[in-house]
């Protein structure tokens, strides 16, 4: 089920086929999902309700970099390899989702695979991106129960077809707006022909503040409709922490420093459903651009070629695939929240999924 199912349109310009990341040419992606036990948490044992996602850029995203750029939000959060994106402008491999305490599993098994397929011969280095947002509500995080295989199965599962949305994958046990969450993307196609997919980690946000096409759908929808997913401990911070990450593709030939151009335009897609960038909040993006093929992989015994020729479309043009990749978040947000089914947790802790004819009825009225 998808945003699209019940009747909400969002935005104006038209989807990709697939309405996913996957509709850029090349992009693809794969989850393995975790879920174990039920109960009490018993760390190290469960419940597990957790996994990882990747998003390839390309068949081979180790032979074959894109330019890439990053933003930032807030930096409650992480983020793997981004001094060198920034500084090299280059996305050199898949990008990892896990949850907060399984960032060095999902890169040491990357770098693992890179190397792998480097023939260990020579000098050799890698700097995975990996990021993350917090499921430990629902899952027994500190048990760090993803391990190299779920990163091994994702990469097999990896495709350019429909992509799996809501709570499966690193979105298993994320929260979105006290509603359950976890993975959601969209498209956009802008008139020029440029395709902008954008997949996120869904795990932020207040109910509170939640809107959908401009309706204040939280406040209707609030606790004492759908009961908000309790912690067995409260927090003195309260609600709305949480952190959402967003990766953003295109294949428009941009230059690195347009990609990161691009990737700033998430936090408008987010503003719009009501995230604010919260003090406990990770809010991390990243854009890569497939329009210029046959980039170089830098590596210590093939330095490349001297010089390369490139294209880049002008920073005055940029609009469009700014408005493409405004809208593709806001769609995403809430495709990862219709997606998903309430998931039960650690402690008998429950993330309640969004009621659909509730929501479709909100949206569609006003």
């Amino acid at each position: 089920m998808r945003a699209r199912d019940l009747g909400l349109t969002i935005g104006s310009l038209p989807t990709g086929p697939q309405n996913a990341i996957t509709d850029v040419p090349g992009v693809r992606v794969g989850h393995a999902t975790r879920i174990e036990g039920d109960g009490p948490l018993d760390v190290g044992r469960g419940p597990v309700r957790t996994g990882v996602t990747l998003v390839l850029p390309a068949a081979d995203p180790w032979a074959h970099p894109v330019f890439a750029g990053a933003h930032r939000l807030n930096g409650n959060g992480e983020m793997t390899g981004l001094e060198w994106v920034r500084e090299s402008g280059l996305l050199t491999g898949p990008v990892g989702l896990t949850n907060t305490h399984s960032v060095g599993v999902v890169r040491d098994a990357l770098v693992a695979e890179h190397a792998r397929r480097h023939g260990h011969n020579g000098l050799f280095w890698s700097l995975p991106v990996v990021a993350e947002t917090w499921d430990g509500l629902l899952n027994d995080i500190d048990g760090q129960h993803v391990t190299a295989h779920d990163v091994t199965a994702a990469l097999a599962a990896a495709d350019d077809g429909p992509v799996a949305e809501g709570g499966v994958g690193s979105g298993t046990g994320m929260v979105c707006h006290e509603f359950k969450g976890g993975i959601g993307t969209s498209s956009r196609v802008t008139a020029d022909g440029y395709t902008v997919g954008v997949l996120v980690q869904a795990n932020h946000g207040r109910r509170s503040r939640l809107t959908v096409e401009g309706v204040p759908v939280g406040r209707r929808l609030g606790p004492d409709v759908v009961p908000v997913p309790a912690p067995p401990l409260p927090s003195p911070a309260g609600a709305g922490g949480g952190s959402i990450i967003v990766v953003v593709a295109t294949d428009a030939p941009l230059l690195p420093h347009q990609c990161t151009r691009l990737a700033q335009r998430a936090t408008i897609g987010i503003a719009r459903i009501g995230g604010t960038g919260e003090h406990f909040s990770g809010d991390l993006f990243l854009a890569f651009a497939t329009g210029n093929g046959e980039l170089h992989a830098d590596s210590y015994d093939d330095l490349g070629p001297k010089e390369v020729a490139l294209r880049a479309v002008g920073n005055a043009y940029m609009d469009p695939l700014f408005d493409a990749a405004i809208e593709a978040t806001e769609e995403a947000i809430v495709n990862a929240m219709v997606a998903a089914e309430t998931v039960t947790g650690r402690d008998g802790v429950t993330a309640h999924a969004i009621p659909h004819d509730a929501l479709r009825e909100l949206v569609l009225a006003a």
